[in-house]
């Protein structure tokens, strides 16, 4: 006779599950013995249900597919809930298990006793207690529905002693939803849409992760409305290649000509984006199209709030939308951008041979120049996330995961394990600060067991570099932000991964070829300058106060890659109407 254990298990290979990432022990036992048992399903050992979580949200965003975690009672289940944040802020589809104490002890102040149940709520889209085995398996398909529907987070609370229980009722067959269907917008707010389009002098397009299948329906309407495009960080690797209309990325990690462009606009069109920081937007003349209603004007005031995908939206729109004939705009906004390049770029390019120690930006730039074209890259929250939107070079097959939602610390190892086992065959990069990899090192010990041939770059400055830059914009001293180097590819040797150490920058080439060309896992340790930081595209008086009364550190905007050759070649090859 089948357990609850046995059926959660076959319900989860119904519904395409390839592994479970975890910790076994205690109440989660009977399901990890199912998974012993049972053809087709893995068990991921991982040592902190944390770092589980993240891999589980970097699987899901791989495949497109559920991915699942488990950690059991008290502290095995509440590790879960900063990676179930990340997933579910970043729309990936994750299942979580949340194993529970005996079910006759819960509400008895019990050894281990928590609550997931609460717990999860804020960072669930459904989050349920199994207090029978008749409720499976029904619950579980409604869960595992949520969590592919929806985008985001399901967790299940389990007791040990019900999951060893025989099953109540037969698992059958289910066809689970595995692609959701395509939002079609109201005909009247495409009317409305086409003739605001018509109207604007001037229209500017400020794109999300929501384009992520409609570039070339994006390029299009671009080319219609003459409209320089700009993206948040999440959007640029769908839509910032094959763009003669880019003029960069707003928002606290941005560059070029985007915040200018957005406010000298008649008309900013948000394209499937929920973007945060609202200072940076104008506050005014404004359409957002998105195919989540709740997203549509949660920012911002809107002129017009369009309900629809965005591919199926601006194809409805283009044959109504005439073709503008001034450019003057776009010219404008697309030479803003190229001298914006210009004059920061030798922050990189001055000196490199001699700088020790080493410009980040060099390493982020060879880098760009080495990975793979469908390489992943997973980065770490801070002064990574700055290099990484800045010179790694989108083309349509890269891809680039971070906790760009929900902001936490020490994602980049746990997500490039998740990743990798989501692409087993395409080359997966960690890029790490040394503050993330502190956070969550024990990870190390999870890639060497399994065997996960990523690659980690760790951008070693001894410093938490963004919370020094924080500090400086306001006018306060660092304190506590640095602290003794350490030596990662020493702890990574000790731990059975290959790795290297690099302090000159005439070695970074050459030792990076050699990383990212390894069969197994490699740790590249790079010695970087702390003081290397970057400062947003538009800064308050306020901030540039704070920096003057923080001086005495050395601030550089940072350059920005190959964007500057784009932005050349875009001046070269303006569209013509």
């Amino acid at each position: 006779m089948a357990t609850v254990a046995d059926q959660f298990i076959d319900v989860l290979r119904q519904a395409g599950v390839r592994r479970i990432y975890g910790v076994v022990g205690d109440s989660l036992n009977p399901v990890v013995d199912a998974v012993r048992r049972t053809g087709g399903i893995d068990w991921v050992h991982v040592r902190n249900e944390e770092a589980g979580a993240f891999a589980a949200a970097a699987e899901a965003q791989t495949t497109g597919r559920l991915a699942v975690c488990a950690g059991s009672c008290g502290p095995g289940n509440t590790h879960l809930i900063q990676g179930l944040y990340d997933a579910h802020r970043s729309g990936a589809p994750v299942l979580a298990l949340a194993s529970q104490i005996p079910s006759v002890q819960v509400g008895s102040g019990y050894f281990q006793e928590t609550h997931p149940e609460r717990l999860f709520v804020d960072c669930s889209h459904y989050c349920e207690a199994i207090s029978t085995p008749a409720q499976m398996p029904r619950i579980l398909r409604t869960a595992i529905q949520h969590a592919v529907g929806l985008g985001g987070v399901a967790v299940l609370t389990l007791p040990g002693d019900i999951a060893s229980k025989d099953a109540a009722n037969a698992t059958g067959e289910h066809d689970f939803l595995i692609r959701k269907g395509i939002v079609r917008p109201p005909s009247d707010q495409v009317t409305q849409l086409a003739g605001a389009l018509n109207r604007a002098r001037k229209v500017m397009l400020f794109c999300g992760s929501g384009v992520k299948d409609a570039h070339s329906e994006v390029m299009q309407l671009a080319h219609k409305v003459l409209s320089p495009v700009g993206h948040a960080l999440r959007g640029k690797e769908w839509i910032q290649f094959d763009n003669p209309f880019d003029v960069g990325m707003s928002g606290l990690l941005g560059y070029g000509a985007c915040y200018e462009a957005m406010q000298e606009a008649d008309l900013v069109l948000l394209l499937g984006t929920d973007f945060p920081y609202d200072p940076f937007l104008p506050g005014k003349n404004t359409i957002q199209i998105d195919d989540d209603p709740s997203k549509l004007g949660r920012r911002t005031p809107l002129d017009l709030a369009v309900h629809g995908d965005i591919g199926e939206t601006l194809r409805l729109v283009l044959d109504k939308v005439q073709q503008k004939r001034d450019q003057t705009y776009l010219n404008e906004m697309l030479h803003r951008h190229a001298r914006a390049l210009e004059n920061v770029v030798s922050a990189y390019t001055r000196d490199i041979e001699k700088h020790i120690p080493i410009h980040p930006e060099y390493v982020a730039s060879v880098l760009d120049d080495l990975a793979a074209d469908d390489a992943i890259f997973t980065v770490d929250t801070g002064m990574c996330n700055v290099w990484v939107a800045r010179y790694i070079t989108p083309n349509g097959r890269r891809r680039v995961m971070g906790s760009f939602v929900h902001g936490s610390m020490a994602n980049a190892l746990p997500h490039a394990i998740g990743a990798q086992y989501g692409a087993p065959g395409r080359q997966v990069i960690s890029v790490s600060g040394d503050g993330g990899l502190g956070m969550l090192m024990g990870e190390l010990l999870t890639v060497k067991l399994h065997r996960v041939p990523v690659k980690i770059i760790v951008f070693n400055n001894a410093s938490l570099g963004m919370v020094r830059l924080e500090m400086l914009v306001d006018g306060l001293p660092s304190y506590e932000t640095d602290h003794e180097p350490v030596d990662y590819a020493a702890i990574a040797e000790a731990i059975g991964i290959e790795s290297a150490r690099v302090e000159r920058p005439s070695d970074v080439r050459t030792v990076m070829e050699r990383a990212l060309a390894a069969p197994g896992p490699y740790l590249l340790d790079v010695v970087t300058d702390p003081n290397a930081l970057s400062i947003p595209p538009h800064i308050t008086p306020q901030q540039v106060k704070g920096f003057a009364l923080a001086a005495g550190k050395t601030v550089l905007t940072g350059g920005v890659g190959k964007m500057l050759d784009l932005a050349r070649s875009n001046l070269r090859n303006i569209p013509r109407p």
